[in-house]
């Protein structure tokens, strides 16, 4: 018998797995590395540009994760950097119209995605499953911060 620890992890390992497979699956059709596909997804919400530091924190990747892609995303075309020549970093990063084609792509394969996964909750259960893995991603990332709580061990 699974341990909930074991289940848990399991189960969001997998999520993560197919996520991350249809992101491949779904980006090889535009020619691009399905890593692109949350940046895009995540760019298209900011015409104002938003800077790699900002990307960082969306995405929750750390900055040599985010530097690679944006240079990679750049060097296709689909963004461009503006300003703060002498840190790439702090340069506003915006959508070229390339880009914005790409990014509602992505979106409407997303939407297309969600919906086929959800299409069976109610309203009730979807509001309860986002409020609840919300919870668990607050309180996991206060551990990561904080750390695991020592137990005292009985003694045998």
């Amino acid at each position: 018998m699974l341990s909930r620890f074991e289940q848990f992890t399991y189960v969001i390992s997998g999520i993560n797995r197919y996520i991350q497979k249809l992101e491949r699956d779904e980006m090889v059709k535009c020619g691009y590395k399905g890593s692109f596909a949350q940046y895009l997804a995540a760019m298209n919400h900011y015409e104002e540009g938003i800077t790699s530091a900002q990307l960082c924190e969306i995405c929750d990747r750390d900055k040599a994760a985010v530097s690679r892609v944006v240079a990679e995303m750049e060097g296709c075309g689909l963004i461009q950097r503006v300003g703060a020549k002498e840190n790439k970093y702090r340069a506003r990063l915006y959508l070229t119209e390339k880009g914005k084609e790409v990014a509602a792509f992505v979106a409407e394969r997303a939407r297309t995605a969600v919906k086929a996964v959800g299409e069976e909750l109610t309203d009730r259960e979807r509001a309860i499953l986002y409020a609840t893995l919300d919870q668990i991603a607050s309180k996991l990332q206060t551990l990561t911060k904080e750390g695991i709580p020592e137990q005292e061990v009985e003694a045998r």
